[in-house]
């Protein structure tokens, strides 16, 4: 039910986010053209990971899917809730973040162990949520998570 009433609050949040907070601009590419990239790069792998999932491209919030990839993070709540505390741990800030680790911790106090160690996940990588992923989406995956020590 927890789950159920997390996965709703992403919805209903979900289109406010894109059109008053993202500015950026939507990628011009899909899952199927992504999988025709280099078999080691990050594009691949993501197109990989929308496929898998069965996932659309979400305009503006491509970012989030990438970083899926990057840290090899699943899409269960628990996941989701634990990448935003690893994104904290990372030094990223926003109200977005605070407010899905708010919700997160009251929903799941029973995991706050789990939560903490993807926090201190992201303190170890080297800070990386603000580059410019779809300009990356050549460069091999394991290359990226080499430099910035993402785990």
């Amino acid at each position: 039910m927890r789950d159920l009433i997390i996965e709703k609050m992403y919805e209903w949040s979900k289109k406010p986010y894109q059109k008053f907070f993202k500015k950026n601009e939507p990628w011009n590419i899909t899952p199927k053209e992504l999988i025709l990239l280099p078999n080691d790069s990050l594009g691949f792998h993501m197109g990989c990971f929308l496929l898998k999932y069965n996932f659309e491209m979400q305009p503006k919030l491509e970012d989030h899917d990438v970083i899926h990839v990057l840290t090899n993070t699943g899409v269960s709540v628990i996941e989701e809730i634990g990448m935003q505390y690893y994104l904290l741990g990372n030094g990223k800030k926003s109200a977005y973040l605070f407010m899905v680790i708010f919700v997160g911790t009251l929903f799941y106090p029973n995991r706050l162990k789990t939560f903490y160690n993807y926090y201190k996940r992201g303190q170890k990588a080297h800070q990386f949520y603000h580059l410019a992923f779809e300009k990356m989406l050549y460069k091999s995956l394991r290359e990226i998570q080499f430099t910035f020590n993402i785990r």
